[in-house]
């Protein structure tokens, strides 16, 4: 059998290295920096509290020190719920400062995933907010190695716990001692510092080892590409705290604002109210304010950037928030195991429906998903990545596991690279499925089907064809009123697929296809596709299979 050919490192144009200088070497010490630098500025604000950059190095430090006294032995694993409050920013630099490891731990976690995360990372003491803490206590007798547990957030006994519940983050930075803490030797900048954990959208998720290297570096790549400094003021609309806008703008010795309210209407007006210059959200919540009836009304009056990150956003409600508020809405694109940023596209002059170039320091390529051989610019295949914000490899595996000796990252995306080095993406690749031996994108299909006007939303997935590989199978929200007596039927369902059908290539096109009430999708508004092919295939309902669809060309 013949070699596959080498893949060229030049696959993506426009390499632009990286200037570390002046990076601390710890993940604290950014904290430290800042606080160096601008002590009174605002570092976090919510509607109820603000932290200045000072404070919550103070904060840190005294919190560090409490660990240090209740955790025997160095470097252990405490876990931080990511709750959008600024105790979270205090507990996760603590846990760097007193020289252990911070597993970050998704606050929307129900009790199997928490309890699997939390034994996973073998976490000694965790920080948890007042709506994580009762499924904690219903699954601590599967935590045998959890001693410590602790409350962040607004103060208040969680719903439903019992009258003794633990100490809050407050009461322990009260009682600690005068003075400055006592933490264990300073770490390298390759030790691990905080273990992330992916989404598990393909099965249980797995704990990734992030080193103060990783991060800290990231955090300089972020700033530089999202263009923050010392002038920013953010606006995040998460619903949780991603430790990437924590570290980012700390870094940049910029202000974050964190916004708790849902509703996509209320980011706009806390932008207003503190002058903000970036605004941070995700796809789902941006697609719900480009739908909003109440957008006509709206403005910003400062905000120079619209950033959309964890998912693909559709062009054509980037585009709509863009022309409405006058100002640019671009992406980005990370994982869970580089730290997480790899692109971004251009504040000043994003393409609709990239998520950019590579930012400083990291280099792209795409390899066929079969041979592994590299692809022209254009071509689709699997996307790889190598850089300094590369985890150092899966908790549990040995050192550098999931990682190519090179370096290179596979990611398990499926995109295209364009000739100024842009990367499209277009699926995950355990999503994409063969029909006739083509590659067919689920996404691609769903852009398609989402032109349609009574098409609020749809996802789509694989439906097993005997010889021929697997179909498209559709799942659609009409809008409203869609159908006779404004009800759907299935004469609504095979219309829409039929218009779709008439633009999209042969094995791209819908054969099955049903209407629901709404799609389901994780806290962080990612479609889990494997899970809903497996709950609609062979299930009662009202599937349409669509005549003559695909329609193999002869």
């Amino acid at each position: 059998m013949a070699e596959p050919e080498p893949v060229r490192p030049d696959i993506a144009p426009g390499f632009v290295p990286l200037d570390v200088s002046g990076l601390p070497h710890t993940l604290d010490g950014l904290l430290s920096r800042a606080a160096a630098a601008r002590p009174g500025h605002r570092a976090v604000v919510t509607a109820e509290r603000a932290m200045t950059f000072a404070e919550l190095d103070a904060s840190a430090s005294t919190l560090a020190g409490v660990l240090c006294a209740r955790l025997t032995g160095r470097r252990q694993v405490v876990a931080v719920a990511a709750a959008l409050d600024p105790d979270f920013a205090v507990a996760y630099f603590a846990v760097a400062r007193g020289g252990h490891v911070a597993a970050v731990v998704n606050p929307l976690l129900r009790e199997d995933d928490l309890a699997h995360v939390l034994n996973l990372s073998g976490a000694r003491a965790a920080f948890v907010d007042a709506g994580l803490y009762p499924r904690l206590a219903a699954v601590r007798d599967r935590l045998p190695e959890l001693e410590h547990v602790f409350l962040l957030g607004p103060d208040g006994q969680p719903t439903g716990a019992a009258e003794s519940f633990p100490e809050h983050l407050a009461e322990l930075l009260a009682a600690a001692p005068p003075g400055p803490a006592a933490p264990a030797a300073e770490p390298a900048p390759d030790d691990t510092a905080c273990l992330h954990f992916t989404s598990g959208t393909t099965g249980r998720p797995k704990g990734v080892r992030l080193s103060h290297r990783n991060l800290v570096v990231n955090a300089r790549q972020i700033a530089v590409a999202h263009a923050l400094d010392g002038t920013s003021v953010t606006v995040n609309h998460l619903p949780t705290y991603h430790p990437m806008h924590l570290n980012s703008a700390i870094h940049a010795l910029a202000t974050q604002v964190l916004c708790t309210t849902p509703d996509p209407t209320a980011s706009v007006l806390a932008a207003n109210q503190y002058r903000a210059t970036h605004l941070y959200s995700l796809p789902f919540r941006l697609a719900r304010l480009a739908r909003d009836e109440r957008l006509p009304g709206l403005r910003l009056d400062t905000v120079a950037h619209i950033a959309s990150g964890g998912s693909a956003l559709a062009p054509d409600y980037a585009t709509r928030l863009s022309e409405h508020f006058g100002v640019h809405v671009f992406q980005g694109y990370g994982l869970a195991e580089t730290s997480p940023l790899t692109h971004s596209d251009d504040p000043h002059e994003p393409v609709p429906g990239s998520v950019g170039r590579p930012v400083a320091g990291t280099e792209c390529r795409v390899v066929d998903v079969d041979r592994r051989r590299g692809l022209q610019a254009g071509e689709t295949g699997e996307v790889q990545v190598r850089g300094p914000q590369v985890m150092r490899g899966y908790l549990g595996a040995p050192e550098g596991s999931g990682v190519a000796p090179d370096g290179w990252f596979s990611t398990g995306d499926v995109g295209r690279i364009g000739p100024d080095g842009r990367l499209f993406l277009v699926d995950r690749l355990k999503d994409v499925f063969k029909y006739h031996n083509w590659l067919v994108s689920p996404s691609e299909t769903e852009r398609v089907l989402r032109q349609h006007p009574l098409v609020a939303d749809c996802v789509v997935f694989d439906h097993p064809e005997n010889d021929a590989g697997a179909v498209a199978h559709a799942l659609l929200v009409l809008r409203p009123g869609a159908g006779a007596g404004g009800s759907a039927g299935p004469e609504d369902v095979a219309e829409v697929c039929r218009l779709a059908n008439s633009r999209l290539p042969y094995f791209q096109q819908v054969r099955y296809a049903e209407a629901v009430s709404s799609i389901p999708r994780s806290p962080n508004g990612k479609v889990r596709r494997r899970e809903l092919r497996d709950r609609y295939l062979g299930a009662p309902g009202d599937t349409v299979e669509v005549p003559g669809a695909p329609t193999v060309p002869r």
